[in-house]
């Protein structure tokens, strides 16, 4: 549950709260609703999958099982590692920015460069030492959320909540299409549940404990998000909240001057780093799955004979993502990991349909009626329908790349015989 809150809190909310503020108004608590809705649906899907099929493959193992093609779960598996690898680097690059402050004699890529060094032997040395890290950080960033929530308690019901003005939207009409298009950019903030999907080979009794991990863990964020954009919103108006660089900052600074604000900032250090890290786990987990299902190169499946760790796959993903924070020109993917994500959420909705056809109803799994990955999915499509033709074109132009790279490599035909 620890992995799950800290990926889905993550560094998103330190910042994306003051965008979805800018184009919602007071009434941002609904984006946040909206999304929280999207990602439910999806994330029981992801439960109930997860319970059938704890493998490190994630995604890519699904969409193989499910739709029998390997040319598709290569497309899905590679958009989720592109997703994570960017994030990857955006936190590693806004890590250095954060500590570069702090301490200026340091060089901010000398600084990303070292903390992806860092990163990679903290995953090197397993799960347990990783997830240490993970549970120390994800406690400092929840503290950090819970501190803004405590001192802005007192200003809640100052405003009205219902009212949209913006710049953009002068009336302050609450719209189906307001709502979905800010959907779309608080979506963003509860990207993470499906990561878990990718450690359920490491989990013990993931029948059981996988889906009740991933679902409080979706509660427990979703909760904390609305809470945050409505003291937000009280606290500082939409206008000022997108106007800042550091929005919860300032809501702290206005709510509680008396604290310092150094140490708000060093809990959003500790958020970034947990964000990187959590997706450094993700993204050698699921090229290692990939791996096993021989839709990449089988030398990444090798184990290390001492950590018991895919040693490969984390050397490879620490080569990409070095790649990304020195080319520092990822801030045009970043802004596309949402729409392939969404993608990818909708095809793994419908997976579970197919998968539940199938099924034959042996074995012991947590599951869900068929309406739900149906109505996931059609929030899934709703949202993307939504999206700006930047990102659209982006991500296809990333899907268009990995399409390619699968004809180069030509994984074997008989991945989906020996899947099991």
């Amino acid at each position: 549950m620890l992995f799950g809150v800290g990926d889905v809190l993550g560094a998103g909310i330190y910042g994306l709260i003051g965008k979805a503020a800018g184009e919602m108004g007071n009434a941002v608590w609904l984006g946040f609703l909206v999304s929280m809705l999207a990602a439910g649906l999806t994330g029981l899907s992801y439960a109930s999958l997860g319970s059938r099929f704890p493998r490190a493959g994630g995604a890519s193992y699904i969409t193989l099982r499910a739709y029998r093609s390997p040319f598709l779960a290569y497309v899905v598996g590679f958009a989720v590692l592109a997703s994570g690898v960017t994030s990857m680097a955006t936190a590693a690059r806004v890590f250095a920015g954060y500590l570069g402050a702090m301490i200026p004699v340091l060089p901010p890529l000398l600084i990303a460069l070292g903390f992806s060094l860092f990163l990679a032997g903290l995953v090197f040395r397993g799960m347990k030492a990783a997830l240490i890290a993970n549970g120390f950080c994800t406690l400092i960033e929840l503290g950090g959320l819970l501190l803004v929530i405590v001192v802005g308690i007192p200003y809640l019901g100052s405003v009205d909540y219902l009212d949209a003005t913006t710049l953009a939207n002068p009336s302050g009409d609450i719209s189906i299409m307001l709502l979905l298009s800010g959907a779309v950019l608080t979506f963003y903030s509860f990207i993470g549940f499906e990561d878990m999907l990718n450690v359920a080979e490491e989990v013990k009794d993931p029948q059981r404990t996988l889906p009740r991990a991933l679902l409080l863990a979706l509660v427990l964020a979703s909760l904390v998000y609305l809470t945050i954009a409505l003291v937000a919103v009280s606290v500082l108006s939409p206008i000022a909240l997108a106007d800042s660089q550091q929005p919860l900052v300032d809501v702290v600074g206005a709510a509680a001057p008396w604290f310092p604000l150094a140490a708000f900032s060093l809990i959003a250090l500790f958020a970034v780093a947990n964000t990187a890290l959590l997706n450094y786990i993700m993204a050698s987990r699921l090229l290692y799955g990939m791996a096993c299902q021989r839709l990449v190169p089988r030398v990444l499946s090798k184990i290390h004979a001492g950590y018991r760790t895919p040693h490969v796959a984390i050397l490879a993903v620490w080569v990409v993502f070095v790649m990304l924070i020195v080319s520092g020109d990822i801030a045009t993917l970043a802004r596309a990991t949402s729409a392939l994500l969404l993608s990818c959420f909708t095809v793994v909705n419908i997976a579970l349909v197919i998968v539940k056809r199938q099924d034959s109803g042996k074995g012991e799994h947590f599951d869900v009626p068929a309406i739900i990955p149906v109505l996931g999915a059609g929030v899934c499509i709703a949202m993307l329908s939504q999206a700006r033709w930047p990102e659209l074109l982006t991500a296809g132009l990333v899907l268009a790349g990995i399409a390619g790279l699968y004809f180069v490599v030509r994984p074997s035909a008989e991945a989906i015989e020996t899947m099991e």
